[in-house]
């Protein structure tokens, strides 16, 4: 979802899909066209060698790098994005330092890689893409030296302002979920890594439900977009057997199958779980061993922990916590829900309150908030781990920054790292460790 204040959700003003890259390929509305051959990368879009990185590529040890995406298109909010950015990660200090230049990109809200580590894949949140009410999704080659990507092509996610978007384990599929189109979208995935043709759109049905939650944090006055349907995540279990959906404007969590070869998408035989009226399901992740699902309420700021049935995909809920602690007081959002790599340990960041709030998990997964730190900036849209777990980034999409927390791998607690990424409106990462930089 976009940029939101206490009034409801504001939308990014409309405008043509601008053209990419020279010498680079077009998408349109339903086209598949096969990407070209990779054109030579400028000398000025290379990623810069530090001393430190020379160092790092003679010893043979890995580079973690991250591509961050943020918000382009002028609107009612501050956009100060140009595209995807790409850094480099000190695994020491964790300070990230930009390498090359910013590819140019359309509303790159959402980034996600593939399981080869080969290919990226963005989602464009427009509405306008080829004339039609549709966002749409590109795919990028990755350059295995040096993290440099490659445009391969752009299709429509037959639905607006798409938010989210996962690859399906067996690496085929593209799930897509349209925040304003109220609908999922499953795109195939061709053997070069383009994007090839929708497979399946669902679009989901409902009562209309209320604004605000009633077990809502006392004294916020934020809403959540209620008017429609607005899906805002959609990714396959950790099984993968079921396709797992936050509906935020109908207050559903959705259940699907999806059919390996066709690409469609069938309701499970508990297709949803309602959630709280109002609660506006934002996102969601799950306990190591897939039993336990987290699901994360953008409007009421509470986490909701579920035994999830990985041979139904069904859901019974045990536990709601506050985001907030008992003293708090005002408004606001809840954006992001992360487990630790080791999976004893629950974030979730609150926009409008900018805290990070920290979660001891137990061993059956229910859930106990230990610590709400302050974020140190404004609007923590999202926040991803390094793979190795040893640092938290935030997205701070209002403060045009990154910042960093160093995370106690055996108390859960976060130390502030003090390294500001000045970034424009930044609203999530992708990381990726090259093994042979």
């Amino acid at each position: 979802m976009k940029n939101k204040t206490g009034f409801g959700r504001r939308l990014f003003g409309l405008s043509m899909l601008g053209t990419g890259l020279a010498g680079l390929m077009k998408g349109a509305l339903g086209e598949t066209p096969k990407a070209p051959p990779p054109a030579p990368i400028p000398k000025a879009a290379l990623p810069k060698v530090s001393p430190e990185t020379a160092a790092r590529k003679n010893s043979g040890n890995p580079r973690t790098l991250c591509y961050v995406g943020g918000y382009t298109r002028p609107g009612p909010a501050d956009t100060n994005a140009k595209g995807i950015t790409l850094f480099e990660m000190n695994e020491e200090t964790g300070v990230l330092t930009q390498l090359g230049q910013i590819t140019p990109a359309d509303n790159p809200s959402f980034l996600a890689l593939s399981s080869d580590r080969r290919f990226l894949y963005v989602v464009n949140e427009i509405s306008d893409f080829g004339g039609q009410k549709s966002g749409s999704a590109t795919a990028y080659a990755i350059d295995q030296r040096t993290g440099v990507i490659t445009k391969l092509n752009t299709v429509a996610t037959g639905g607006a302002d798409p938010a989210f978007l996962s690859v399906h384990p067996s690496g085929r599929y593209l799930l897509i979920a349209n925040y304003t189109g109220g609908s999922t979208a499953v795109i195939r995935i061709q053997p070069d890594g383009s994007l090839g043709e929708l497979s399946d759109l669902v679009h989901n049905t409902g009562p209309r439900m209320p604004e605000r939650a009633k077990d809502n944090p006392p004294g916020n006055y934020a809403i959540s977009d209620h008017s429609a349907s607005h899906m805002h995540m959609i990714q396959a279990d950790v099984a993968g057997h079921f396709i797992v959906g936050c509906d935020a404007g109908l207050d559903r969590v959705y259940v699907w199958k999806l059919e390996p070869d066709k690409g469609v998408l069938t309701p499970a035989a508990t297709p949803w779980l309602t959630m709280e009226p109002g609660s506006a399901p934002r996102h969601f992740c799950f306990s190591p061993n897939g039993k336990v699902i987290y699901i994360l309420g953008e409007q009421d700021s509470r986490v909701v922990v579920a035994d999830y049935d990985q041979d139904t995909g069904a859901m019974s809920v045990r536990q709601t916590a506050s985001t907030v602690t008992a003293k708090f007081r005002g408004s606001t959002l809840a954006a992001e829900i992360g487990l630790h790599p080791n999976g004893r340990f629950l974030y979730v960041t609150n926009r409008l309150g900018d805290s990070i709030a920290c979660f001891r998990v137990s061993d059956d997964g229910s859930i106990e908030l230990f610590d709400e730190i302050w974020e140190r900036a404004n609007y923590g849209r999202s926040f991803a781990f390094d793979p190795s777990g040893k640092f938290l980034f935030v997205a701070n999409q209002r403060s045009d920054s990154i910042t960093s927390w160093r995370v106690n791998p055996e108390t859960g607690a976060l130390d502030f790292t003090w390294n500001f990424t000045p970034i424009g409106t930044p609203s999530a990462f992708a990381f990726l460790t090259l093994d042979h930089a």
